[in-house]
């Protein structure tokens, strides 16, 4: 069960295009994920949507489509491209917004293999990309942040509790990263539970964090009301929160001691609650860096 709304989405995303993942059809698995969980699974082969993996921005400085992000692993990782380039054609279609790559990258099917144009540097360049089927947003995030060094977090601003300025601060520790909003109803059933993660294992080097794209006032409000029990930031810009690709909420990233994300669930699963403790404590028991 993960939850979304259009203003939140527009913070979530901020200098995105709603279309940022370059495959058609992807409202519909957040649609999806908002009403149901666990997360989608894996659509068959034949009904599949193409994915290429690279989130795209807004700006209109310079030629094409910025890319933002591009999720490791995926097919315009293998083939290449990398965040700061600017994509000019899909298959010889010239593009100029998100939504013109997400249009020619849905012309093709899953297996395809497609020539993309870009500029980096000054210099245009080809990538060869063979289209991959589109992941769940549980694998998507999976594939982009585990077993990788967590993204450092920015432009933070602190509302209640210790709130680390950097998450090299925390070398050592276990670390969970809950990607939240006020209005998200999971997100307040998730709440009190990683609340008695923190005091359960806080002693033994858990460190919980809450993480919200809202306004100061409105987490600081709710903080009051509700106590939390851990530290809790806003997300001022969404960068950190674009960061970690975060799409739906509530978003937990488990980080182990050495700072590489270990584990990343999207929505909430009652089911997942054990799951989620027996990672902590395998974590917590792993020797420190």
């Amino acid at each position: 069960m993960a939850a979304t709304s259009p203003a939140s989405r527009a913070a979530l995303l901020a200098s995105f295009t709603v279309l940022a993942l370059a495959t058609a059809g992807l409202l519909a698995p957040l649609k999806a994920a908002a009403q149901s969980s666990p997360a989608p699974s894996r659509p068959r082969q034949d009904d599949a949507h193409p994915w290429l993996g690279v989130a795209m921005e807004t700006d209109s400085i310079g030629p094409g489509v910025r890319v933002g992000h591009v999720v490791r692993r995926s097919p315009a990782d293998l083939a290449g491209i990398r965040s700061g380039d600017r994509l000019l054609r899909v298959a010889g279609t010239t593009v100029g917004r998100g939504a013109e790559v997400v249009q020619a990258v849905a012309e093709f099917a899953v297996g395809d293999a497609v020539d993309i144009s870009y500029v980096r540097a000054g210099v245009e360049q080809v990538a060869h990309v063979t289209l991959a089927i589109y992941p769940s947003p549980d694998d998507m995030m999976r594939m982009d942040l585990v077993g990788a060094q967590a993204p450092m977090w920015r432009d933070i601003e602190v509302v209640s509790g210790m709130f680390p300025p950097s998450l090299a601060a925390l070398r050592g520790h276990v670390v969970l990263i809950d990607f939240w909003a006020t209005w998200c109803g999971p997100c307040r059933i998730v709440a009190p539970k990683l609340a008695a993660l923190q005091a359960r294992y806080g002693a033994e080097g858990l460190t919980v964090l809450g993480l919200s794209t809202e306004g100061t006032q409105e987490v600081a409000s709710f903080a009051l009301r509700t106590p939390l029990r851990y530290a809790v930031a806003i997300d001022r810009h969404a960068e950190t929160t674009r960061s970690y690709g975060v799409a739906s909420l509530p978003t937990l990233v488990v980080i182990d001691k050495r700072g590489v994300v270990r584990e990343v669930s999207v929505g909430y699963d009652p089911m997942g609650d054990a799951h989620l403790e027996d990672t902590v404590r395998t974590l917590l028991a792993e020797p420190g860096p």
